[in-house]
């Protein structure tokens, strides 16, 4: 890609604007479920709805978390590694995840 179209779509994605909707927890949530179900992220399940274009190219489906520098610090101290190894923190908590969901459902 050249320079000059990347420059074109970062402009484009600049004038792009965040909406936020405050639609009531019912609606979040049914929205939300209706994303999980069709394997797509909420906000291309609202385009969707609202009948815009929706991206075609396949999301990695991940999940995402901010973490403070506390966070960190709780987070090291829980898996007994050091505050600077931040790979390996988060490798253990995503382990965490799949443990959790692994005892569910042996449960």
């Amino acid at each position: 890609m050249t320079t000059n179209r990347k420059w074109e779509k970062e402009k484009k994605a600049v004038k792009a604007v965040q909406i936020a909707f405050d639609v009531g927890d019912e609606v979040n949530r049914q929205i939300r479920l209706e994303a999980l179900e069709q394997g797509i992220n909420p906000p291309d399940r609202i385009r969707q709805i609202l009948g815009l274009p929706v991206n075609s190219k396949p999301v990695r489906p991940r999940l995402s978390i901010s973490l403070s520098d506390d966070d960190f610090v709780i987070l090291a101290s829980k898996f007994g590694v050091t505050l600077d190894d931040r790979l390996k923190i988060r490798q253990l908590a995503a382990e965490t995840l799949i443990a959790h969901l692994d005892a569910d459902e042996s449960e």
